[in-house]
Order: structure tokens, then sequence, then C-alpha cells
């Protein structure tokens, strides 16, 4: 080839590559406009449901936001949160509340005390609710196809319900899978019998998604589970050897549990991708962020990591009988005795379970630009995520 005709080939690769990339970093910066947001999960992202169900989550729960009891198991606002108001949407209403709702941008399916397989208990003999995953999902067809007929009717039905083409556009968020661990480790299970459950939970978990993908859902954010091991509801009534603490002071045993519940998440998303092709699936690791804002505390600000705000006595002050907000009668006086901390916005444990404001604010923050997700993307940009 001439030198001349080389060297135009040569250009017209590179302005091909040029143009073919453009292109590509166009699409993917594109903004995704995701008009509600369908959550599923445990108090991880509870705006309400248990509290409907079951009884106000009781002050100082609320506090440093709401400034008065919210349905969150925290001092204020939680991740999912953060999250609708990054997309300048309403803080999802919980499915079960029936008083005050909004649903028009989306709902919450999520109670506190939620497990991915049923539990066959009652919420007072373990604390954990009967309205588990499957539930959920019972709850979300209800919805659905509900919320079509009384929108038709008008008036109130369509300002306060959701579109139906919603339920393809919609996000659907997930966080659910710590109280399927903990509820086997406080059944005295070791922590190998509780790993050996994990993969009929997660094809469990893997039914719902499908489930949900079958009634149109398309775009799914998907958070795998915390250290659990660095919780004082699990540390408290788990106690370990020495040997088995860490620098952080977290229970391995315990966090290794999560971290093999995690792994094996990720490899039923993964398998998701392929079972279902015109879905879009982002995995977040929330472990990691969760774990770096716990043995990293100081520097980023915090105090004693492990140390619940709200709480009742002992070294992590966290007592299972007399939790936040509880009370006793003395002398015939209701005396508060699970009181708050002085300053919230400097603990990251609220009541020895969940976690403050301003801990979930901090992980919100690590996980919105994608750098703890697979594939790494943007909450902008789920609806572009990796596809088969």
């Amino acid at each position: 080839m001439e030198p001349s005709k080389r060297l135009a080939a040569s250009l017209l690769c590179w302005v091909v590559i040029f143009a073919s990339s453009a292109q590509t970093g166009a699409h993917s910066s594109t903004q995704c406009h995701f008009p509600a947001i369908f959550n599923f999960g445990d108090s991880n992202s509870d705006t309400g449901g248990l509290s409907a169900a079951f009884g106000q989550a009781p002050p100082p729960n609320g506090e440093s936001f709401f400034h008065h009891p919210a349905g969150r198991y925290s001092d204020g606002r939680l991740v999912i949160d953060f999250a609708a108001q990054s997309f300048g949407l309403p803080y999802l209403s919980a499915y079960l509340d029936s008083v005050g709702t909004n649903f028009s941008h989306g709902a919450n399916f999520a109670t506190a005390g939620s497990t991915i397989r049923p539990q066959n208990t009652t919420l007072t003999q373990t604390g954990y609710s009967p309205i588990s995953l499957d539930v959920q999902l019972f709850q979300f067809e209800q919805f659905k196809s509900r919320s079509g007929y009384f929108r038709q009717q008008g008036g109130v039905f369509e300002e306060l319900l959701p579109k139906q083409s919603y339920f393809s556009e919609a996000l659907y968020t997930f966080d659910i899978g710590q109280n399927d661990l903990t509820a086997g480790l406080f059944q005295n299970l070791t922590v190998e019998q509780v790993k050996a459950s994990v993969p009929d939970i997660l094809e469990k978990f893997s039914t719902a998604i499908k489930n949900v993908y079958w009634q149109g859902g398309r775009y799914f954010w998907i958070h795998n589970t915390g250290p659990v091991g660095c919780l004082a509801y699990v540390i408290d009534r788990l106690p370990i050897l020495v040997p088995q603490v860490d620098m952080a002071g977290c229970a391995t045993p315990f966090n290794h549990l999560a971290q093999y519940f995690n792994q094996l998440l990720k490899e039923t998303v993964i398998q998701l991708r392929s079972d279902l092709p015109d879905a879009t699936f982002t995995y977040v690791d929330v472990y990691s962020v969760k774990y770096q804002l716990i043995s990293g505390a100081r520097k980023y600000g915090f105090g004693n990591p492990l140390r619940a705000c709200c709480g009742h006595g002992g070294k992590y002050n966290y007592n299972r009988y007399f939790g936040c907000g509880s009370a006793i009668y003395k002398d015939g006086q209701k005396v508060v005795i699970g009181k708050s901390c002085n300053n919230p916005s400097k603990a990251i444990i609220w009541d020895g379970v969940h976690y403050t404001q301003a801990a979930n604010q901090w992980v919100f923050n690590k996980i919105v630009d994608g750098t703890f997700s697979d594939p790494p993307t943007p909450l902008s940009q789920a609806c572009h995520g990796h596809k088969q």
C-alpha cells in the first residue's frame, strides 16, 4: 500500500475508534430516570413497615432528622432514603402503613426482622418478622394489580398510586439476608451449619427476583449483607474467644459467614444475569464499605465504632432486654432508660443493631458512585448496568 493511502487508512481507523468510544461514553454517562423505587428488605431499609404492623419504633428513634419516630430504627434517614432523595423522589412510604402514605413514586415492602426464608416463628418468640421475602412479594403483586384498578377510578387514587408504566421503569432495590444468618446463630447452630443453609436461602432469593421480573421489573440494585460480627446484638449474645476478634473488635467467624453469604450472593446475581438477559443487575458491596467505616472510625470522624449510641448498659451500651427507647416504672413513674447519646452524628451504631443517620449517609456517599458495585455502575446510571 502506498504511504499516503496507508496514512489515510490509519486516520480513518482512529476516527472510527474515537467515534465509537465517544458514543459508548455518551451512553454510559446518560442519567437514568427512575420514576419510582420499589424496595424489599429488612430493618436496614424499613421505613415504617414493622411499626405499622406491630407498633411504632419508640422515641428517640427519628430524633436527628424527623424529630419524632418515623418508622425507622435509626435516629434519622436510612440508605434507601438517601437513594430516593438522589433521584428527587419522596421518601418511600411503607406498604403496610395506612395513614399519610403516598405511593405515586414507589413503595417499601421491607420490614424490620425480615428474612429471605420464612422462620415459622412469631415475632415475640424470636424477634424475626413473619413478613419474610415471599410475603413481601405477595404484597407487591397485590399492590401492582390493585393500584392499576384503583388508579383508573381517578380522583385521589390517581394522585397517590403509581402509573402502570412505572412498574417496568422503576428501580427495584433489595437489602435482605442478614437476619437469615443471625437467626441460625441464635438457634445455636454452628457457623458451618448456617453456611450449609446459604445455598437454599439464595435459591429462594433468586426465585423472588424472577418473580419481580415476571411482574415487569427490569432494573435491580442488590446490596450484599454487612459485617454482622461488628454488631453488638451479635457479639454480646454470642461471645467468642479473644483470638477470634480482629483489630476492629469484630468477631471474625461471624464476619467470615457474612462474606461467604456474599460470595454466593454474587454468584447468584451472575446466574440471574444469564437467566434474565433483558434485566440489568447491579451488585453493591456494602460489606466492604461498612467494614471500612468501622475499622477506620476515628479517621473518619466517628467515635467508638462498636458502642451503641442509644441503649442501656454493658460494654457496648446494648441490652437485649432493654433496648433503645425502653422504659421502666419506678415509684409509679415511667422512666426512660434506653436513651440516646449526646451526639449521634459521631456514632456509627445507633442501637446495637442498626446504623445512625450519619453512618448511613457515609455509606450511601461511598456506594452512590459505583466504586463498590459490580459492574462499577453509579446509582444514577443503574439502568445501564451489565447485561449478558
